[in-house]
């Protein structure tokens, strides 16, 4: 039987760790968190070591100036690229001497200096730059256009309203007159017929409600007595309405006179129904249709037929001649 030597069994005892004589040592402080401050400036300071990386953009301008700079440099004044260049040498074969054009014999008008390069760093084609331009060059000239007409249009719609409202300003005055006119003729005829004039007669300045019907009232000025009268209708309305609302209706007021009794309809009067006013009158409504222009022009020559009145020259003349007057239209009178 094999015995164990007695000094490897000392040497496998001293290999035994002497577990109640080790040392532990202290762990190893753990790294604290750096900040994107402190991350930054260490960066910083690496590549000063190292040496400084040039920026995206710092790089692309030094292209863009190294290419600028070869491509303003010319073959003729470096001997050793001109030299190198073949298609310089090929221009030479073919009788190219520097300062004048290829085959520019007889032709003073040749170019000697080559075509401008142009640098082109998109995807799109080489006419598309072009068709951009045009496109944007109409649309800006169509807008213009656009915004020019609808000025014009805007423009031109005031002034037509203006002169419209200016025109019914207008027809109103004249039918004012040729009422007057008419009333004044009539009245006139009265008298020559009675011999005198009749006091108890109503006076038509003051009367708001004709008493002829509204059809027998000359087309010219009818619209403007069923305005008026339409206007009187609603006034009497509304005062039935607040004396049925505060008083009897047999309540009679001592301070009213005797026109305010007339105007609010309590009066008894030879004027004809207020209900004529309802009915439907085609005759006003194809005058009413007509333009402002039209309806003042004809009043101007019923104006000028009956009375010998100009309603331009604000004068009656004694004769149909008119004598003295410009003319028919305002063109005339100004």
């Amino acid at each position: 039987m094999a015995t164990q030597d007695p000094s490897s069994r000392n040497g496998s005892e001293d290999q035994e760790e002497d577990y109640m004589n080790m040392v532990i040592t202290e762990p190893d402080k753990h790294r604290e968190k750096e900040t994107y401050t402190q991350r930054r400036l260490r960066k910083e300071r690496e590549s000063e070591a190292r040496g400084r990386v040039k920026s995206k953009a710092e790089r692309a301008a030094d292209e863009a100036a190294a290419r600028e700079a070869a491509l303003s440099a010319s073959l003729f004044t470096d001997p050793e690229a001109a030299a190198k260049n073949k298609g310089l040498a090929m221009m030479a074969k073919m009788g190219f001497k520097p300062g004048a054009a290829l085959g520019s014999e007889g032709n003073t008008s040749a170019m000697t200096e080559p075509i401008g390069i142009s640098m082109k760093d998109d995807r799109g084609g080489v006419g598309l730059d072009a068709e951009k331009k045009r496109k944007f060059r109409e649309a800006v000239e169509k807008e213009g256009k656009r915004i020019k007409a609808e000025e014009g249009d805007y423009r031109e719609r005031v002034r037509r309203e203006r002169e419209e409202v200016r025109l019914d300003g207008m027809v109103g005055a004249a039918m004012r007159v040729a009422e007057r006119m008419d009333a004044e003729r009539e009245e006139q005829r009265a008298v020559d017929a009675l011999g005198c004039v009749d006091e108890s007669a109503e006076d038509p300045k003051k009367s708001a409600v004709s008493t002829k019907p509204l059809k027998s009232i000359n087309v010219l000025w009818r619209g403007l007595v069923r305005k008026r009268e339409e206007k009187e209708r609603d006034q009497r309305m509304r005062y039935d309405l607040q004396q049925s609302l505060s008083r009897l209706p047999t309540y009679d007021d001592t301070n009213e006179d005797a026109d305010d009794k007339r105007a609010l309809g309590k009066v008894p009067t030879q004027h004809r129904f207020i209900e004529d006013i309802e009915e439907e009158d085609p005759e006003l409504d194809e005058f009413n249709a007509l333009d402002p222009a039209e309806r003042l022009q004809k009043l101007v020559e019923y104006l000028r037929e009956e009375y010998n009145y100009c309603f331009w020259c604000k004068f009656s003349y004694p004769d149909k001649e008119m004598d003295g007057c410009p003319g028919l239209t305002e063109e005339d009178h100004d």
